[in-house]
């Protein structure tokens, strides 16, 4: 009977101490998920939603896509640069990186390859083996008026067999904003792109 007793006694124990521990256990989980919804709601109200037509609510990160745009502007008029004006004499790779650009600019950029293939620029490349490389010195962009007006400072070379020699190059163009692509990640067009200056500096034997 008394051994009876004690079993019983013990089971109670037991399930007091388990009753307890699965309380704390809610309490911690309860405080914890209390504490993260303060923390979502919080970051969503850090948030900007703008109404799309009366028909939907879009996340607008206006702060965020401010402070990136500037850079991204220089990426991409650096990154067309860097593939309109380095070349090898390889015909293919020539073609690929002019397209490449192509994608980055309007009928401007198209105007001047056509002119620059017709009187055989590239064909000079590809049977005197010369290669074009190009360095940026620095690009300006007025991001405060649209459409935006940038301005670009680079170094190319020519290198020959026998010499290469080295240019100022200044340019200049209109930046406006279009739909992001595979061939247009940074979601611009350069439009109106002119070369103000391509002035030798020096030149140097090999």
């Amino acid at each position: 009977m008394l051994k009876s007793l004690k079993n019983i006694q013990s089971a109670f124990a037991l399930s007091k101490f388990y009753l307890i521990g699965i309380s704390l256990v809610a309490i911690v989980v309860s405080f914890y998920s209390i504490r993260k919804s303060y923390e979502y709601a919080e970051e969503q109200r850090q948030k900007i939603y703008v109404l799309d037509e009366g028909k939907s609510l879009l996340l607008a990160l206006a702060q965020d896509i401010n402070i990136c745009k500037p850079a991204e502007a220089k990426a991409h008029v650096k990154w067309f640069h860097e593939l309109f004006f380095t070349l090898v004499p390889d015909a293919s790779a020539i073609e690929d990186n002019i397209q490449q650009a192509l994608f980055l600019a309007d009928n401007s950029v198209l105007e001047f390859y056509k002119t620059r293939k017709e009187n055989g620029y590239y064909q000079k490349i590809i049977g005197a083996g010369i290669i074009n490389e190009i360095k940026i010195d620095s690009i300006h962009i007025d991001m405060e008026h649209y459409p935006y007006q940038a301005e670009t400072y680079a170094i190319t070379s020519v290198m020959r067999t026998s010499s290469v020699t080295f240019y100022h190059l200044h340019t200049h163009c209109q930046l406006i904003n279009c739909p992001r692509s595979d061939n247009n990640p940074h979601g611009f067009i350069m439009e109106n792109w002119e070369i103000d200056k391509m002035e030798e500096i020096n030149s140097v034997a090999r």
